[in-house]
C-alpha cells in the first residue's frame, strides 16, 4: 500500500502539471484532504478549471497520457456530472487519484469539502442532500424486487436487493441526524443504539428462510427511520410488511408444523 509520502509526491507532480499548463487556470483539493491531513488511507482528489475557450476533453486526455505513462496510473472509469468530468485512476501502491476538470466559468465548491489551491472559484449552489421521500421510495422499490427474487429462486439477486433496502434505511438514518449517508460515508458515525439493530438486516446465508428473515429486519429498520416521510410510510407500511413476510397469503394448512400465517 502507498504511504503519505507517496501520495504527497503524486500531488506535487500533478500540481506541477497544472502550473506548467496555461490552459489550466485554477485548482482545488476535494474530499477528505480538503480541510485536514486525512489519514494514511485517504485518496487524492483534485479538481481543475480549464479556460473557457479550451475543450475540457483536450486537457483531460493530455494529462491522462502523463499519468498513465509517467506515474503508472490505470484509467478505471469516467464519471460526468453536469459540466464536470471525473476520471478515476489506480496508481502503484493502490493509490486512488480522482482527477476532475470543468470549464472555468463553472469551477467552484459544490459542497463543503473544497479547498482552493490557486486561481479563482465562482459561487456555486451546494448540491442538496437526497430528499427523504426519494430514499424511502427506492427502498420500497427494492423491497418489492427482493421478494420477487426470493420467490423466483434468484437468491444472489435477492441478497443484492435486501442489502440495498438496508443501505437506504441507513441513509435515511443519517439524513435524520444531519450526517452524510451517500456512499455510506457516515454510517459508522451513527449512534450505536441506532446502527446496532441494522446488524439483523445482514444476510448471513442464501437460504430462503434467512433471506426472508433479513428482509423482514431491513423493512423494520426502514420503517423505524421513516419519520421524515410521514404519510408515505403509513400508506405503504402494510404492503412492505407483507412483502417481507414469507407466509402471507398461505393458510395454516399449508405451513409446516401447524404454524399460523403472519
Amino acid at each position: 500500500m502507498f504511504d503519505v509520502d507517496d501520495r504527497d509526491r503524486v500531488r506535487d507532480r500533478v500540481l506541477d502539471m497544472a502550473s506548467s499548463d496555461s490552459r489550466v487556470v485554477a485548482g482545488a483539493v476535494l474530499g477528505s484532504l480538503a480541510h485536514d491531513e486525512g489519514d494514511q488511507w485517504s485518496d487524492l482528489d483534485l479538481m481543475f478549471a480549464v479556460a473557457d475557450d479550451v475543450p475540457v476533453p483536450e486537457v483531460l486526455e493530455a494529462w491522462s497520457r502523463t499519468i498513465v505513462g509517467e506515474l503508472g496510473g490505470v484509467h478505471l472509469f469516467d464519471l460526468p456530472s453536469g459540466p464536470i468530468i471525473y476520471r478515476v485512476f489506480l496508481l502503484p501502491g493502490c493509490l486512488e487519484l480522482d482527477l476532475s476538470f470543468t470549464p472555468a466559468s463553472e469551477f467552484g465548491a459544490g459542497g463543503p469539502k473544497f479547498r482552493l489551491l490557486f486561481g479563482e472559484a465562482v459561487e456555486q449552489p451546494h448540491e442538496p442532500p437526497t430528499p427523504a421521500h426519494e430514499l424511502f421510495g427506492y427502498a420500497v422499490h427494492h423491497t418489492l424486487h427482493a421478494r420477487v427474487c426470493i420467490e423466483r429462486g434468484r437468491h444472489w439477486q435477492a441478497e443484492y436487493w435486501i442489502s440495498a433496502v438496508r443501505d437506504y434505511a441507513l441513509a435515511l438514518a443519517c439524513r435524520r441526524r444531519a450526517l452524510d449517508g451517500s456512499y455510506g460515508r457516515d454510517f459508522d458515525r451513527l449512534p450505536a443504539d441506532v446502527v446496532g439493530p441494522f446488524n439483523d438486516a445482514l444476510v448471513k446465508s442464501l437460504d430462503r428462510d434467512e433471506l426472508y428473515r433479513a428482509l423482514e429486519s431491513a423493512v423494520a429498520a426502514l420503517l423505524r427511520e421513516s419519520a421524515e416521510v410521514g404519510k408515505m410510510a403509513e400508506e405503504v407500511e402494510g404492503q412492505l410488511r407483507e412483502l417481507a413476510s414469507e407466509h402471507v397469503g398461505e393458510s395454516s394448512d399449508d405451513l409446516p408444523d401447524g404454524r399460523r400465517s403472519r
